[in-house]
């Protein structure tokens, strides 16, 4: 068994006393196994003969639920090539071949009471990537009274004596999309069996700091289009969006004040003062070719991934929750928000304006140096590195130049590795979800993810 987070003599000796020997290919592990292991565990890898018991986060909850023998544990060589991550199904319910796979590879202390349970052990497998095409439409249907109830909360508290302020706020929030943030938001809370209200005027204030960042990032970058009509800053002018992207941050503190929890209020501020960070450290990475995976990383951690996360994280606050639900919500959001970064960073390169509801190729002309460009520049010989110092500096931004970098795109496997990479957070998200049992909104975050990287196919 591989054991996530820990691969350590403690934790390997605690475990001996419930049967389980941690090893690989009947080797017993070592302290220094854990580098090897860790890019592996609970990502989905497969093909390693790894039993991977992914749940078992610190030896005190092993400890609490030992004699009920709640170790979740799903064979990764079962289903050659397919991501897994675990939720709950009676053993008995995996395929005898699967269960036998699994037989084999437990190292387990013959006449022990987890080897005499082992049918009553509970492993799911929730593949990243099935044969169906994931939708936001169950999260939308689960939580659909109470985004009403949120919507209302926008429209009213949008209004204002001065016209162009709801006249400019309505034309991007009335404008489509797809109202992610505040549905994760509820669908946190009925995770948690919230019953209360106080998470739908947070839901909208989440939205109006998503709103507000959205119309200062079309100033910033000069965008076109926004949710596939014309920005606002080109109809209404770069002051008026400002200003009104402003009054939108007003409003969403009004809405924490409101509420009444230092807790959110200090959840949410933070993550807008991290947004705000994200945004000022990509502008000093634009069109510098030089930029790091890591400080890419870090720019998306914080100008996408702080909302998410925060998003998520509040569900618990006003449920009440202890922090470790609140910690897994927000790894949940983070991660989410990392992959769905990702894969928008990669399809501006190989899906239209129609699509994305941008410009297709914006990214290229404003010079922004994201993954697959870090990629494809590293992995190229001289003169296309000179290439892409040149177009990331905006020398070379014609249809021609867009579509040689695609080209180098494609030569690299930039896309697909930046894909690849999206997968791994999002499998990060969804066994972020591991603590909560099975549910409709469980389920419904799930398919969140799988939403999420879907979007690129």
């Amino acid at each position: 068994m591989v054991a996530d987070h820990f691969v350590n003599d403690e934790a390997q000796e605690f475990l001996r006393k419930i049967g389980i020997e941690i090893g690989i290919l009947g080797q017993l592990s070592h302290p220094l196994d854990l580098p090897f292991f860790a890019p592996r565990i609970g990502g989905g890898q497969v093909g390693r003969r790894l039993i991977l018991a992914d749940r078992l986060r610190d030896l005190e909850p092993l400890g609490e639920h030992e004699h009920e023998c709640g170790i979740d544990i799903v064979d990764a060589f079962a289903i050659p090539g397919e991501p897994v991550v675990l939720c709950h199904r009676p053993f008995h319910a995996v395929p005898q071949r699967d269960r036998q796979a699994a037989y084999h590879h437990l190292h387990l202390r013959a006449g022990t009471p987890l080897a005499k349970a082992l049918d009553d052990m509970t492993a799911t497998i929730h593949q990243l990537g099935a044969a169906r095409t994931p939708s936001l439409q169950p999260m939308l249907n689960l939580v659909a009274p109470e985004m009403n109830r949120v919507n209302a909360v926008i429209l009213d508290r949008m209004q204002s004596e001065i016209p162009l302020i709801p006249e400019l706020a309505g034309h991007l929030i009335a404008g489509g999309g797809k109202r992610m943030r505040p549905m994760l938001t509820l669908a946190c809370a009925r995770v948690l069996d919230y019953p209360g209200d106080r998470h739908h005027k947070l839901a909208a204030a989440v939205e109006f700091i998503h709103t507000a960042t959205l119309l200062h990032d079309d100033v910033v970058d000069g965008s076109d289009m926004r949710r596939g009509k014309t920005a606002a800053n080109l109809i209404f002018g770069n002051p008026a969006a400002v200003l009104v992207g402003d009054f939108l941050f007003s409003r969403s503190f009004e809405l924490m004040v409101e509420d009444g929890s230092l807790k959110v209020l200090k959840i949410l501020s933070h993550a807008s003062a991290v947004i705000a960070e994200g945004e000022v450290n990509q502008l000093t990475a634009q069109r510098q070719i030089s930029t790091s995976q890591e400080k890419y990383l870090d720019i998306i951690g914080s100008k996408t991934a702080a909302l998410f996360a925060a998003a998520c994280r509040i569900a618990a606050v006003v449920a009440e929750r202890p922090e470790a639900d609140e910690l897994a919500l927000d790894a949940y959001g983070r991660n989410l928000g990392i992959a769905f970064q990702l894969v928008d960073d990669a399809i501006d390169y190989v899906s239209d304006g129609e699509t994305m509801g941008k410009d297709a190729g914006d990214d290229f002309r404003d010079g922004k140096v994201t993954l697959p460009v870090i990629l494809a520049h590293s992995r190229g010989d001289a003169e296309e590195k000179k290439f892409w110092h040149n177009a990331m500096l905006g020398h070379r931004v014609s249809a021609d130049d867009l579509a040689y970098a695609i080209g180098l795109l494609r030569k690299y496997n930039a896309i697909e590795d930046t894909l690849e990479r999206a997968r791994h957070y999002g499998q990060r998200a969804i066994d972020a979800l591991a603590p909560f049992p099975a549910s409709a909104a469980k389920d419904a975050l799930v398919e969140a993810v799988e939403f999420a990287i879907a979007r690129a196919y």
